[in-house]
């Protein structure tokens, strides 16, 4: 049985939206990778995913757009979350001693580790921009009747892309058992969160 147009076009839009270097994507693969709350994680990403793309078209994104002010404020909230996060990240990778292959670093909590994603999740502005505003006037334009297949194939790509991320980390495992490839992985989640943060910064900065 062929799927529905509108859901191909949700499943479309949302995989070339969502497979891209980024910040909750590098935790996502760090934690996968530490073989840590996983699969909360995994799901925690595709239900917030799910549940923007469904805000977006039921209205949520036309509600955002004729309030633009909105979006330097969380530009700002978002560089400060992630150049904190870069910065720590550039930490761990100065610390040998937690580098260690049994250890990569001490375990997060399940709270602290759902905290940090939502972090991610909802402070990056460009999740409101892409998921909310493009996706869901993408989807709000569909044909009466197939905005719920809309939906659900845009949730099941970010559901995929989630999982592959997270669980398919851990045939990575036998590099990253060598301390060095852990320092290497840390230089550059830091380097790429905080050049995030600066293209967040120039982002509000353009805004203002």
């Amino acid at each position: 049985m062929t799927p529905p147009p509108a859901f191909l076009t949700g499943f479309a839009l949302s995989a070339g939206l969502i497979v891209a270097i980024g910040s909750q994507n590098a935790f996502v693969l760090r934690q996968g990778l530490r073989r840590e709350h996983v699969a909360p994680i995994v799901a925690f990403c595709a239900l917030a995913d799910l549940a923007l793309i469904a805000a977006g078209v039921a209205g949520l994104g036309a509600a955002l757009g004729r309030r633009p002010g909105l979006v330097p404020l969380l530009a700002v909230g978002g560089a400060a979350f992630l150049g904190w996060y870069g910065l720590a990240a550039l930490r761990r990778a100065l610390r040998p001693d937690a580098l260690r292959a049994d250890r990569a670093g001490t375990a997060l909590p399940l709270g602290a580790a759902l905290a940090q994603v939502a972090a991610f999740t909802f402070l990056n502005p460009h999740v409101y921009l892409d998921t909310v505003l493009l996706v869901g006037s993408v989807g709000a334009a569909q044909p009466a009747g197939a905005q719920g297949s809309f939906v659900a194939g845009a949730g099941l790509a970010s559901a995929a892309w989630f999982a592959a991320l997270g669980f398919g980390a851990r045939l990575l495992a036998p590099l990253f058992a060598r301390p060095l490839a852990w320092r290497l992985l840390d230089l550059a989640v830091g380097a790429t969160m905080l050049l995030l943060a600066a293209g967040l910064l120039r982002h509000a900065a353009a805004l203002a």
